[in-house]
């Protein structure tokens, strides 16, 4: 029996997703495509509507002036196109929006799916649906309180000014000292809360609270949390790195009339739905297993899993193994 591992909890998650693939599918489709699309597509539109000179390129200047020839024309040598200017202010605002609400559509349909299927209940595309209204709110507070605490610590960076080149020895060693203490503090913050997503989720639990929670469950098995956030975080930045290259490479607003580009951005969309899924299932998995090693699961398994078999980890650091659950019968 190996021990538990980034391995073990993929292994699990592709266990879970493989025995309900058409559900998965379908929510992958529902959420996680268009949020992969509009995050490899998004260097481009934002490009396209940033009214900044410096960064108009031929391309762009072309697609606004086609769009905007017919009611601009005489208004373009006394001021600004207010459309444009609005345009420019709304489009961020609105497409944040979306990917958010995208992203808390998919994080609690999946993690609601995994929960199900980890225990082996019914897996159903209109419940996993349902539990997105129970999860907005504490998925909600939860995001809101996590990003605000990450930002506390940036804070004196506002008061320090950076070093230049003509300042003194001491005062470079000192900023670039805070800086590696604020970088080993928020890493340290994101690997401890790496479960308030999901906690939110199938505790319904809100604002704090599941930061908290995180933090006491993960702490005994930090590693391989950090590991899961390594792994994830590594590939899907390549790939949004990569994509982000590949679409404004053949300028803005032209990318789209080469179909081979057009082929790989699809390629990769669909890579990156596959990663954002995995990673949703795999931190659900490291939440049960969290769970289990703390001997958190063994009351709930005694009531609802009576005379049946649970792949649950309950030894330490073990890989999951098969239990049977038989309830004590009285004399």
């Amino acid at each position: 029996m190996g021990t538990l591992s980034l391995w073990a909890v993929l292994c699990e998650s592709k266990r879970i997703i493989n025995a309900h693939s058409r559900h998965f599918l379908a929510l992958s489709v529902i959420f996680l495509l268009p949020l992969s699309f509009s995050l490899i597509v998004s260097p481009t539109l934002l490009l396209l509507f940033d009214p900044s000179p410096a960064k108009s390129t031929s391309s762009r200047l072309h697609v606004l002036l086609r769009l905007t020839t017919t009611t601009s024309s005489h208004h373009t040598h006394h001021q600004p196109h207010p459309q444009l200017t609005l345009t420019s202010l709304l489009f961020p605002l609105c497409f944040s929006i979306f990917l958010f609400l995208t992203s808390i559509g998919a994080l609690s349909s999946i993690t609601h799916s995994v929960l199900h299927g980890f225990f082996g209940r019914p897996v159903k595309l209109h419940s996993a649906l349902l539990s997105i209204l129970s999860s907005f709110l504490p998925l909600l507070s939860t995001h809101f309180f996590s990003h605000l605490l990450l930002l506390l610590p940036l804070l004196p960076l506002l008061f320090i000014p950076p070093p230049s080149s003509s300042s003194p020895l001491i005062q470079t060693i000192l900023y670039f000292f805070l800086l590696i203490l604020l970088t080993i503090l928020l890493v340290n913050l994101r690997v401890s809360w790496t479960l308030a997503p999901v906690i939110a989720v199938a505790e319904s639990s809100y604002a704090l609270r599941p930061l908290r929670r995180s933090a006491a469950l993960v702490r005994t098995m930090k590693p391989l949390a950090a590991s899961t956030i390594l792994f994830f975080g590594l590939l899907e930045g390549l790939l949004l790195w990569s994509s982000s290259v590949l679409v404004t490479s053949g300028g803005v607003g032209a990318w789209w009339k080469d179909w081979a580009v057009v082929l790989q951005i699809v390629l990769t969309s669909t890579t990156l739905m596959v990663l954002m899924l995995y990673h949703t299932a795999a931190d659900t998995v490291l939440y049960m297993y969290c769970k289990a090693v703390h001997g958190e699961l063994a009351v709930e398994i005694a009531e609802e899993f009576a005379r049946e078999y649970v792949s649950l980890p309950f030894d330490e650091e073990k890989v999951p193994h098969v239990v049977s659950v038989v309830p004590r019968v009285s004399v």
